[in-house]
């Protein structure tokens, strides 16, 4: 008499418990754990964002409530509140130059920028979508550009400038400032081109476009996201530039005009001001230089993070 075999069976129910492995091992599932690990290490990472937010808020309010302060109460508490919030300040520092340098930084910047975004843009594009001899050999040129710090170069380019006739002139400024600019400009929309689509560029060309037709009409709107990040980018350090203004748009002569920058410009008011400062109109012109690149961050924040994760969600 033969003792009829049976089949095994798939489900948990039927599975036979092996030494050591419990029903959810067999499944796939495993050990169930504990969240302690991760939990302390969003407390830690939280905690460490808030403390990096109140190093960098905490400052930056400082300085706008002293703006509102006289000079008796700057020097009595630097922590108290202003008895009077009157924008005086604020009027005594334009009037003292600070106009002046906000004007000459916005008419450099007004070129320098969309310049720099032009060129990098067109430099990426034919790097990352177009191959030919000495592509990489361009590209990591660019590249070494970018590590190559330019206080190494200050001699040397300030003699350059100077040789062309461009010392203290918006031109000799806005051709540095879109050299200093450019290599990370390339490095980053270079990232962001070989993201895009390949089929979009291939129809656009046997539909008989040109080259700059696919550029100018369609990779370049593709392109905003990225754009805009790496914009906002060049805006910050263009804004914030003190070294090579400093090198660049010296007075040779006592006619000559005054082209200061307006990190420079904070920088000579202070030292003109010695002992007898208006600290109140000096905080008040650091308010006015930092407005600009706060309103325009937070204006396009949302459009920087799309920009800078882009390139690893495509």
């Amino acid at each position: 008499m033969t003792t009829p075999t049976t089949e095994p069976k798939t489900g948990l129910q039927g599975a036979v418990p092996v030494q050591g492995i419990t029903p959810r091992d067999v499944s796939g599932g495993g050990p169930k754990r504990d969240g302690s690990g991760g939990r302390v290490l969003n407390v830690f990472s939280h905690g460490f964002l808030a403390l990096w937010a109140v190093m960098i808020i905490f400052p930056l309010l400082w300085i706008i409530v002293s703006a509102f302060k006289n000079n008796a109460e700057i020097g009595n508490s630097a922590w108290s509140w202003p008895s009077h919030w009157g924008f005086d300040a604020f009027t005594r520092a334009w009037d003292k130059g600070i106009g002046d340098f906000f004007l000459n930084t916005l008419i450099v910047m007004v070129f320098s920028v969309p310049l720099t975004m032009l060129l990098g843009s067109m430099v990426a594009y034919v790097l990352a979508r177009y191959d030919f001899p000495g592509n990489r050999f361009i590209y990591f040129l660019f590249v070494g550009g970018a590590m190559f710090p330019y206080f190494l170069a200050l001699v040397p380019l300030f003699f350059m400038v100077k040789n062309l006739g461009m010392l203290n002139t918006y031109q000799g400024l806005i051709l540095v400032y879109v050299a200093y600019s450019l290599p990370f400009t390339v490095f980053f929309m270079h990232s962001f081109f070989r993201t895009l689509p390949t089929a979009i560029h291939e129809a656009a060309v046997l539909d008989g476009a040109s080259h700059s037709r696919v550029f100018f009409s369609i990779m370049m709107p593709l392109a905003k996201p990225g754009l805009l990040s790496v914009g906002i980018f060049n805006v910050l350090g263009q804004w914030n530039q003190y070294v090579l203004p400093v090198t660049l748009m010296q007075q040779q002569h006592s006619t000559d005009p005054d082209h200061s920058m307006l990190a420079q410009g904070l920088v000579n008011l202070a030292l003109a001001q010695g002992y007898a400062g208006d600290y109140p109109a000096l905080f008040a012109g650091m308010v006015i230089a930092m407005l600009p690149v706060l309103v325009v961050y937070l204006s396009f924040q949302s459009q920087v993070q799309a920009g800078l994760t882009a390139g690893t969600l495509k």
